[in-house]
């Protein structure tokens, strides 16, 4: 799952984007309500993260922008304003949760994770697909009773499959959402993890649609 984090606070912003990344979230993270538009130009994420007093554009002006340019994407206020007409306002605009500083981790990424499954019309951590179950949360993978080894990125990269079963992803989209901003990716980087994970997999869950992309199918 890949997240935008817009902290301005460095000691803040470098515990939560540690901690998140041990959770096992991929993480870009911005210090301005600029740069989160910015981002969000070239970029595809699950859940947004933003701080109310945000340089240049604050994070509620932020919020009205974007729901009026039409991004649904899950946004969570983790914020120090905590009074209510912050929340209400928050809340009206279009945000989906509010977290106020200080937070416990373990309760941040709970919310996140709720915020994606509701977004996707899930209830359960879980997801399945016929014999093939992954969970998010445990960063476990299995095929029928058979666990699965899978490395940090094929895990991910089997996560994005299995949130858009049967839709066709391209590889320029696969490689923004596996990858951060600043990583050096070679240009087949994501291909080799697919042809792993395909291999890992056993049989054709991964289908490559030639010159488009490659979709997540349901066997028997």
């Amino acid at each position: 799952m890949k997240l935008l984090l817009a902290e301005d606070d460095a000691m803040l912003g470098d515990s939560m984007e540690k901690g998140l990344n041990l959770a096992g979230f991929t993480l870009d993270r911005v210090r301005d309500g600029q740069h989160v538009l910015n981002a969000l130009e070239s970029h595809t994420y699950d859940v947004i993260l933003l701080d109310i007093g945000l340089p240049k554009i604050d994070g509620l002006e932020l919020l009205r922008r974007l729901r009026q340019q039409g991004v649904g994407t899950p946004v969570m206020f983790v914020t120090a304003r905590d009074a209510v007409h912050d929340r209400v306002a928050g809340l009206n605009l279009g945000a989906d949760d509010y977290l106020s500083k200080p937070f416990d981790l373990d309760e941040l990424t709970a919310r996140i994770h709720a915020l994606a499954r509701r977004q996707m019309g899930q209830s359960q951590p879980q997801l399945q697909l016929g014999r093939l179950q992954l969970n998010p949360i445990e960063r476990l993978a299995r095929l029928g009773e058979t666990a699965l080894a899978l490395s940090p990125r094929e895990f991910d990269l089997l996560e994005i499959l299995m949130r858009q079963p049967g839709a066709v992803l391209s590889l320029d989209l696969l490689e923004k959402q596996l990858y951060t901003w600043g990583n050096e990716v070679t240009s087949n980087a994501v291909e080799v993890h697919l042809h792993n994970l395909r291999k890992k997999l056993g049989e054709p869950w991964i289908v490559n649609v030639r010159g488009v992309g490659y979709k997540l199918v349901q066997l028997a």
